[in-house]
């Protein structure tokens, strides 16, 4: 690595804030990007391939009204966190959550 003086530093430190400063706006950008696809709108053959279910599953779901649907006219919009969130809720606990939640709720209860 180079050896720098004294004098070098505010030119040094001029770079670094520069550098600094590209790296924060692609960060931003990246971030940006990422909420973007998120929040991205998607036909119910999207949804399908998201999903891994037939479009025929899918309208049955939104028919049956379990599955979060956005209805404008005659075409249907799904939201991919509407959709992720839908996945996770879902989800089925394991033996040890189970008895972890039992085992709170009775070390907070008090037994006189």
């Amino acid at each position: 690595m180079k050896q720098f003086t004294f004098d070098d530093l505010p030119n040094i430190i001029g770079k670094l804030f520069v550098k600094l400063d590209k790296i924060e706006k692609l960060l931003k950008a990246r971030k940006i990007s990422d909420a973007d696809k998120n929040e991205e709108l998607m036909t119910i053959e999207g949804a399908a391939e998201l999903l891994k279910l037939s479009v025929a599953t899918i309208y049955t779901k939104v028919c049956k009204n379990e599955i979060p649907v956005n209805k404008q006219g005659k075409r249907l919009y799904f939201y991919r966190t509407e959709l992720l969130d839908w996945i996770k809720s879902g989800r089925i606990k394991t033996i040890t959550e189970i008895q972890q939640e039992v085992e709170l709720k009775f070390s907070s209860t008090k037994y006189k």
